[in-house]
């Protein structure tokens, strides 16, 4: 591109030519190269089948052509900027007035489209691109609520303003106080610092990274760059300096937005390595240290206040609902993050079709924020399914999986929760330990009421609506009391995902009448892509595809199990600047194939089975998913914290095991046991209180109780191959600050054997002796 074309254009939008008609939505903008073509909604903008002529059918027939992969068009290569610093010809100016698009009069007052043939999209070649400025087919459906009208991000949360103005939308602790912002006044701050963002050079497609605990700030962060034209890049908060370089780098983050001093050391260490670093903004805290293009949170929504409603408007209207507005970067376990480019019609269309197919009421949910956003899971439901229906999002203090989440679900009473299984498996810990402390006819009576809620637990699950004898009295005398003291005595959804769930864990809750509902999805599908719910869940599986999208096993086993694939709009661009990556998770026909095992029951239900890339492949040749194995041995042994299987290309199974050891304040297992393993002792006469005097000594009573407890999981054992031969106790538990697990709890695996490398080898050294 010649350096006159490159200054005609700002964000996507023409920004020195002054014509009236450069902005208006069925017009083409392919007159620069920074903004792909857009044109009214055609046939050739959204995938369907050869075989069938004229419709949008809801997936792609098994044998038809494939889609030509085509080249990538090569990045538009930008200017490189100092770190950090703003020089006046780095800013955009502002363009001329531009006509709003049809519909459009003004932030107030403006209607969403609601028919296909008022939705315009970026002309498209493919349903999957890695180019941040490029656009895909969308995967719609002939009816139902795959086919349901595209809109942008601004457009769902416009209609939510609109009709929902004054309902709250977003709350906070300020000193000990909750402080709500209206959606009116959402809106609006989102719109402020939009205009900041372009102020301070934001660049179209260009990236705003995001590294802080939840908050309103990280919200309107988030909202605020997509309108002004970029990506929404959350950086987990437990990266190290390198790690948000890497996304900083590849998103190519103009604006960083850190929570506090912490964070911001972090991206002071890598400044200098992210050339297209404009400016740094934090937003908790004052500063504790000037320097240059540093900002707080006061100054940055300050920045903006000259720049027009028109440019920003501009801005907006030039987005399509199938153009990239956000990426959430993958864990990275297995090398680099890569980052999962989501869509407009991504976020929104699953956002409505998540929200009605679990029946959410517009304007009255509300939900407590306080998993990583960075996370799909948490950012979905959180941010995008609240603003689809109105909700309200009341965010947690930072030290909630430290202790303070039980008093804030307390003080918000949420309609929705989300929990990840280690969330559900403290809270079932806390409540055996008070139960433990109880009276002989308290606990008899608990116990009594426990038998009842899991039978009817069970009969509401099969649908057979019979109310056992004694549950009103159970629920009066145990369950609306356990459902109050939880904070959940109005949470309709008491929701799992994000990694496996025991059935142990899952049966418990049930006995307490409240029955936690299975999700299972990921980044890769925008979150959902199954969903349990009332009256609509299985133990132990993960729900029904969402309506409107579609699952196939493929090469399915005698038992049919097979690698589950997905269809539908909730599926993902590509992975920006990743084609190859892409191509491995895309086939051909565009079904994401998720790496994982799953079979169907006669009731559509879908259980997963196993990870085709945990799978353990004994020496003998016998394929071996260990969750199962592993959720067996911490469900039969209650001092077991967390249970890893070994085995891949040797002679046995073997397992590394970890027993339940109070967390400390910083989330660090400490060496006190928990009061669940200190009764486990007692009942066998052992008066240890912390896990290093059971290993040292290998106190025979405890050891006897793990073995038996080992070989009750081995007597069930489907073949010998899948007898767990020999064990050992680690030192500690395994934590997110320890590296053996994710962000949202799961193993890392490939992590945890590197680490304990020697431990293995001396399994199996002595087995070989």
């Amino acid at each position: 591109m010649s350096d006159q074309q490159e200054s005609v254009v700002t964000n996507g939008v023409p920004g020195v030519e002054k014509s009236s008609e450069s902005c208006v939505s069925d017009i083409p903008l392919g007159e620069t190269e920074q903004l792909a073509p857009v044109a009214k909604l055609q046939q050739k903008e959204i995938y369907s089948s050869p075989l069938v002529n004229g419709g949008i059918v809801d997936h792609p027939q098994p044998n038809s052509e494939s889609e030509s992969d085509g080249e990538d068009k090569d990045n538009q290569e930008t200017a490189a900027v100092e770190p950090a610093v703003i020089t006046p010809s780095s800013i955009p100016e502002a363009p001329a007035k531009l006509p709003r698009s049809p519909g459009l009069e003004g932030p107030q007052g403006a209607s969403v489209p609601l028919k296909l043939s008022d939705v315009s999209l970026a002309t498209a070649e493919q349903l999957w691109c890695t180019s941040r400025d490029q656009a895909v087919k969308l995967r719609m459906a002939e009816t139902g609520l795959g086919s349901e009208a595209p809109m942008t991000v601004h457009q769902m949360f416009l209609k939510t303003v609109k009709i929902y103005g004054d309902l709250p939308a977003v709350a906070s602790k300020k000193e000990g106080q909750w402080v709500t912002l209206t959606w009116k006044e959402y809106y609006q701050q989102c719109r402020s610092a939009a205009k900041s963002f372009l102020k301070l050079g934001l660049e179209r497609y260009h990236g705003v990274g995001i590294l802080g605990f939840n908050s309103p700030e990280w919200f309107i962060s988030d909202i605020g760059c997509i309108l002004a034209g970029g990506f929404a890049a959350g950086i987990y908060t437990t990266n190290s300096p390198e790690a948000c370089q890497f996304v900083a780098d590849n998103c190519e983050a103009n604006v960083l937005v850190v929570e506090n001093h912490k964070q911001l050391l972090k991206i002071l260490q890598i400044k200098d390595q992210l050339p297209h670093l404009k400016a740094i903004v934090q937003y908790k805290d004052e500063l504790q240290q000037k320097l240059p293009n540093l900002y707080t949170w006061a100054e940055f929504m300050k920045l903006g206040e000259e720049v027009s409603d028109e440019w920003l408007d501009a801005v907006v209207d030039s987005q399509r609902a199938n153009q990239c507005c956000t990426l959430i970067y993958t864990s990275g376990t297995t090398g680099n993050p890569k980052g999962v480019m989501l869509s407009h019609d991504n976020i929104t269309w699953t956002s409505n079709a998540a929200g009605t197919m679990t029946g959410l009421q517009h304007g009255v949910e509300c939900v407590v924020s306080y998993l990583p956003l960075s996370h799909v899971a948490a950012q979905v439901n959180d941010m995008w399914i609240c603003m689809r229906f109105a909700g309200a999002t009341y965010f947690a203090d930072p030290d909630a999986l430290k202790g303070s989440l039980g008093t804030t679900l307390k003080e918000v009473r949420p309609t929705s929760f989300l929990g990840v299984p280690r969330v559900w498996e403290k809270m079932q810990e806390k409540i055996k330990a008070i139960g433990a402390k109880s009276s002989g006819m308290k606990k008899r009576v608990a116990d009594w009421a426990k038998s009842i809620g899991l039978q009817a637990s069970y009969s509401a699950m099969n649908g057979e609506n019979l109310v056992p004898w004694g549950f009103m009295l159970a629920n009066n005398l145990v369950f609306k009391k356990v459902r109050w003291a939880l904070g959940l005595d109005r949470c309709k959804n008491c929701l799992t995902g994000a990694a496996p769930i025991t059935k142990e864990t899952l049966e418990y809750f049930m006995s307490l009448s409240l029955p936690l509902y299975e999700l299972y999805g990921m980044s890769e599908s925008t979150g959902p892509h199954t969903i349990s719910w009332e009256n609509n869940f299985k133990i132990m599986s993960c729900g029904k595809v969402v309506v409107g999208c579609q699952t196939r096993l493929d090469k399915p086993d005698e038992d049919g199990n097979g690698e589950i694939c997905f269809w539908g709009r909730h599926v993902f661009m590509g992975y920006l600047n990743e084609p190859e990556k892409t191509e491995e998770a895309l086939d051909q026909e565009g079904w994401l194939h998720s790496g994982d095992l799953g079979k169907h029951d006669k009731d559509n239900f879908l259980f997963i089975t196993g990870r085709i890339k945990e799978l353990i492949i004994t020496a003998g040749g016998e394929n071996i998913p260990p969750v199962p194995i592993e959720d067996a041995v911490k469900a039969e042994i209650a001092i077991i914290s967390n249970a890893m299987l070994l085995g891949d290309k040797l002679k046995f199974l073997s397992m590394m095991l970890t027993l339940k050891c109070v967390v400390d304040d910083n989330g660090e297992p400490t060496d006190e046991l928990t009061p669940e393993a200190v009764a486990f002792c007692h009942q066998r006469g052992i008066m240890a209180t912390t896990a290093s005097e059971i290993i040292a000594s290998k106190e025979p009573a405890i050891y006897k109780a793990i073995q038996e407890g080992i070989e009750r999981v081995n007597a069930k054992a489907t073949s010998n191959a899948q007898r767990v031969q020999k064990w050992v106790i680690l030192d500690r538990d395994f934590s997110i600050s320890g590296g053996e697990l994710g962000p949202t709890m799961k193993l890392k695996r490939g992590v945890v054997v590197k680490m304990f490398q020697e431990k293995i080898n001396k399994i199996y050294g002595l087995a070989q002796e």
